[in-house]
């Protein structure tokens, strides 16, 4: 266990004990980090994840928090939020230069102003830049890898600079896992500002009318399969699932793939009705849906229950 005193002796930001992550989190849902940590300015970031590293103590970056279930327990280890720190946007000659911490709405709304092509399809998506590269978020076919031409990160308790073609880019995948994004360079086509304004807003309000925003959510919870044709909504609805509720946390009427707290759901409730739909999707189908939505502080036997095939139903 690493002592406040001694986390104190590298750190110039603000820490706090025992923090609830439900407070921190899209889904209002989650138990206490041992610290929770608030950087004061990049140095201080590259500091404490040294720190953190060489004494093997567990951490783990979170912006916005849109895309974690935090377990009711919480999570022994440290949370460092970026969000307030690394808020930098800037243009660079034909380049954009953005911070890990700087919203993804914000990055959006830069680039149509500037009239810079390829982010519109990501309005609406909450979370942070840094979040956002680390599973290469994307909506409507396009990923926010498209445009993008290196990675500043943080990789084995150095700052590196990753090019496009060395970040293992797929769908909903990156080589990020174990690393801390520091900021991020792309270069956009241009297009006419007013094009990208309407584009936007035709994007936007077709995810409003798709998908639960008035509840919490974590956004889709599976990824959608590698064969062609196939969505994890779809799937998820045709096996009735809809509406379907454990506690407080409910598949949502609107949009199969999304869970939403509806009555102070805990993250056991919502935990339960992802291996519900996991498995009944593979009874019925015999397709082995991935979740999307990063589990912390689960255990490894609880996590293997949205790994293996399902036992029940494997035999």
């Amino acid at each position: 266990m690493v002592s406040l005193e001694d986390l104190q002796k590298v750190f110039r930001g603000e820490v706090k004990i025992s923090e609830p992550l439900s407070q921190h989190t899209w889904l209002k849902i989650g138990g206490p980090a041992d610290y929770y940590l608030k950087p004061s300015d990049r140095e201080d970031i590259i500091n404490i994840v040294k720190f953190f590293r060489e004494r093997e103590f567990p951490y783990m970056i979170i912006g916005r928090g849109s895309n974690l279930l935090v377990h009711d327990e919480g999570f022994r280890g440290a949370m460092i939020n970026l969000e307030y720190v690394l808020t930098d946007i800037r243009l660079e000659g034909d380049d954009v230069i953005v911070a890990a911490g700087v919203w993804i709405s914000t990055f959006v709304e830069f680039c149509v102003q500037h009239g810079l092509a390829g982010t519109e399809m990501l309005a609406g998506i909450p979370g942070t830049i840094g979040g956002a590269i680390r599973m290469n978020a994307g909506a409507y076919g396009g990923e926010i890898s498209d445009h993008l031409i290196e990675v500043e990160a943080i990789r084995d308790s150095k700052v590196a600079r990753v090019k496009k073609e060395d970040a293992g880019f797929a769908y909903r995948e990156s080589s990020f896992t174990n690393d801390v994004v520091l900021s991020a360079r792309f270069r956009f086509p241009k297009k006419d500002k007013e094009d990208l304004v309407r584009v936007r807003r035709e994007l936007l309000i077709k995810r409003n009318a798709a998908q639960p925003v008035n509840f919490p959510n974590t956004g889709s919870i599976f990824k959608n399969p590698d064969e062609a044709g196939k969505f994890a909504a779809k799937l998820i609805d045709s096996c009735g699932l809809k509406g379907k509720r454990i506690g407080g946390a409910m598949i949502s009427d609107l949009h199969a793939n999304f869970i939403v707290n509806v009555e102070n759901a805990s993250a056991k409730d919502v935990f339960e009705l992802m291996v519900t739909m996991r498995n009944e999707v593979y009874k019925r189908y015999g397709v082995l849906l991935e979740h999307e939505v990063q589990l912390v502080g689960f255990s490894r036997e609880e996590v293997s229950m949205l790994q293996d095939v399902p036992s029940e139903i494997n035999g």
